[in-house]
């Protein structure tokens, strides 16, 4: 797995890892909006991964689900002594997991929601858009093969993450995180609805709403300022 590091000039607290979405890359989602150049600002090494199959990490031979991208995070920070995670979209919902496995301080889960995103996407359709054919009747499937069809992309191995991540649905239950965690939502986010289930599974969490949409929420100056308010 790719990860491009950032050292601050003088260190002030656990380096930060930050975790991308789907069919996105640690430079996209991280890198050209900011998030670097702000943390290392304020004292934190930064790490920024391109999950498998994203960006410039190639897709391994084995699964691209949940449980083994989580483990690759997992390995990531594992020789740390402790870590603070932003996880964002996709990158939340594998960051839920990160608590029970590796040695995480604090916890921001951005962009998600309780529901799994992939269980009504025609993989087939999608690829097929990807080879040339026509533009998916469904509106779902449509915006996932928009999305593994962007420039820079890799169809077949996102194609495959969806399959392996639906295969191994989103099932949050309350008590599986015990740190202190915040939750971020677009005030037009409709990507993040029932957000508001998540924060009542972690004892003590809130949850702060920033503008924007899906895309604008996470490069909103709002999401920057609470994320480093709460990693302070």
């Amino acid at each position: 797995m790719a990860v491009r590091r950032f050292a601050p000039e003088t260190v002030s607290g656990p380096p930060v890892l930050l975790v991308h979405g789907f069919a996105s890359d640690g430079h996209t989602d991280w890198i050209t909006t900011g998030w670097p150049s702000r943390l290392t600002a304020a004292g934190r090494e930064v790490l920024v991964p391109d999950l498998p199959g994203h960006g410039s990490s190639p897709a391994p031979a084995g699964s691209l689900g949940a449980k083994a991208i989580t483990a690759e995070l997992t390995r990531l920070v594992a020789a740390l002594s402790e870590v603070d995670v932003v996880g964002y979209s996709l990158g939340a919902r594998l960051s839920w997991e990160l608590p029970a496995k590796a040695p995480v301080r604090r916890l921001v889960l951005a962009g998600v929601s309780p529901f799994e995103p992939f269980g009504a996407v025609d993989v087939a359709a999608a690829l097929a858009f990807a080879d040339g054919g026509k533009a998916p009747a469904d509106p779902l499937t449509g915006m996932i093969a928009q999305m593994i069809t962007a420039p820079g992309r890799n169809p077949t191995a996102l194609a495959r993450c969806v399959e392996d991540l639906r295969a191994e649905p989103f099932t949050p239950v309350a008590g599986a995180i015990g740190v202190p965690t915040r939750f971020v939502a677009g005030a037009d986010d409709p990507i993040s609805q029932g957000i508001e289930t998540l924060v009542e599974l972690v004892r003590g969490a809130d949850l702060v709403r920033v503008p924007g949409d899906h895309g604008g929420a996470l490069r909103s100056p709002e999401f920057k300022a609470t994320v480093l308010n709460f990693l302070a």
